[in-house]
């Protein structure tokens, strides 16, 4: 007896919830999934979470830069509820925040156009010297400090990813909730205004017994610290709550910041847009995520209701395809467009 292939069993699984045939997408997933993983896709009320090389359904993986999401649906929560405004500067906020320049707004932070570099400059050596953990020398002080002297006014406005925006923006909205100014502060925060009232307890600062091993450069299965700047990449979360957590921006119940699209100069293709905490390409919204030794993808489409995520063990390869998982997510979130048929 031949075994099925597990790739395509997978896709099959995918195709009964998405209601189109993706097993064509095989070569793709077995490119991205080489070291196994979850693939989970949802439509309808209808899910499925596959896994793939021995990893279990519901484990929890570092979420990365899909950690940018839950920050700015963090934001947006506060600021419907009148604790911070998207267009008012953080120097507003005083204390730490004052000698921000006036460029840094929660908006132009949560969609890259606040003119900061992607890192503090002192990652250029830590990246080297505390590699699975770049910014853990560094306090939240620190990083606001690095935003003030390296802020460019004349890039503000323009596109440039940022994971030392995305992490300072986390920190005012730990302060403007009343917490810390401290990692530890923005999570409470997302606890209580995001994760908690939309039931994600997978998806933490600290997790259980239960995290996939990472598999990075060399063999190594140290997970990354994000220091003061956790609220860029340091969340952590299973499969099943990374489709809910999708489901909620279609129902409304994780906001609307979303919908508001940007077209700044600068922006890469194949982008059509960016949202706060997400990048648009056509009518959807997706964010992709690299630790050292994981990847993820998330994304939602509003028009076709579908939402898929994407939790994969392994690092970007030194070798071969490098962008497999967010060519994978773009061609599951396309499948089931009126154009794909």
């Amino acid at each position: 007896m031949f075994r099925r292939d597990p790739h395509t069993a997978a896709l099959a699984q995918a195709s009964e919830v998405l209601g189109q045939d993706v097993r064509h997408l095989r070569a793709l997933v077995r490119l991205a999934f080489a070291r196994g993983g979850v693939l989970a896709v949802a439509k309808a009320g209808q899910r499925v979470a596959v896994p793939l090389g021995g990893v279990p359904a519901d484990g929890l993986f570092e979420l990365a830069s899909v950690t940018k999401p839950f920050t700015a649906a963090l934001a947006d929560a506060l600021a419907r509820q009148g604790c911070l405004d998207w267009a008012t500067p953080l120097r507003r906020l005083g204390g730490p925040f004052r000698g921000l320049p006036r460029a840094l707004t929660p908006l132009a932070l949560a969609t890259h156009t606040a003119g900061l570099p992607a890192h503090p400059a002192r990652a250029a050596m830590t990246t080297l010297t505390r590699f699975h953990d770049p910014y853990g020398g560094m306090s939240p002080r620190h990083a606001l400090a690095s935003a003030a002297r390296w802020a460019s006014a004349g890039q503000a406005g323009r596109f440039q990813y940022s994971n030392l925006g995305a992490g300072v923006l986390a920190l005012a909205c730990a302060v403007s909730a009343g917490e810390d100014l401290s990692a530890d502060g923005y999570g409470q925060a997302l606890r209580t205004w995001v994760t908690g009232p939309l039931e994600l307890a997978d998806v933490s600062l600290t997790p259980g017994q239960n995290v996939v091993t990472p598999r990075g450069v060399l063999g190594s299965s140290a997970v990354t610290g994000f220091g003061p700047l956790t609220g860029a990449g340091g969340l952590y979360g299973s499969a099943a709550d990374l489709l809910t957590f999708g489901e909620a921006h279609l129902t409304g119940r994780a906001g609307t910041h979303w919908s508001g699209l940007l077209k700044p100069a600068g922006l890469p293709r194949p982008l059509s847009g960016v949202a706060p905490g997400w990048m648009a390409s056509g009518t959807t919204r997706w964010h992709d995520g690299v630790a050292r030794g994981t990847r993820t993808g998330l994304g939602f489409d509003p028009q076709s209701g579908v939402v898929v995520a994407l939790l994969v063990r392994g690092g970007v390869p030194v070798v071969g395809v490098r962008g497999a998982v967010p060519l994978l997510l773009s061609a599951l979130l396309g499948a089931t467009r009126p154009e794909a048929h």
